[in-house]
């Protein structure tokens, strides 16, 4: 049998893994095995964190919406009721942005859905 020499392919596979790991501290950066450990670790946090993150800034809008509306005297849950109620297409994102960036077209809204 043959001989079959790795040295090309195995070089180019270490150095795209210690590549990816070049901002770690310490050892995680420079030796192959705790560098291929951690890259693997970051890639599976960053895969849940991606998640997490559309979890986060969905509570964090309720909790804008929420705030808000209570200053309207209503609550969350009514004025969820309200918008569904009433077919009115307003997502939670673009209503926490109304409510930071113009505080009377949201209250105009639940004046609006009250009266309905």
């Amino acid at each position: 049998m043959t001989r079959v020499k790795r040295g090309c392919v195995a070089r180019k596979r270490r150095k795209n893994i210690l590549t990816l790991t070049s901002g770690f501290r310490g050892t995680h950066s420079k030796l192959f095995r705790t560098a291929n450990q951690q890259g693997m670790r970051a890639l599976a946090l960053s895969h849940r964190d991606r998640a997490v993150k559309k979890r986060d800034l969905r509570r964090l809008w309720i909790t804008r919406v929420n705030a808000s509306a209570r200053s309207n005297g209503i609550t969350y849950n009514k004025l969820i009721q309200y918008l569904y109620r009433d077919k009115i297409l307003l997502n939670r994102k673009i209503l926490a942005q109304i409510a930071i960036l113009d505080g009377y077209c949201f209250s105009e809204i639940v004046r609006n859905l009250r009266e309905m």
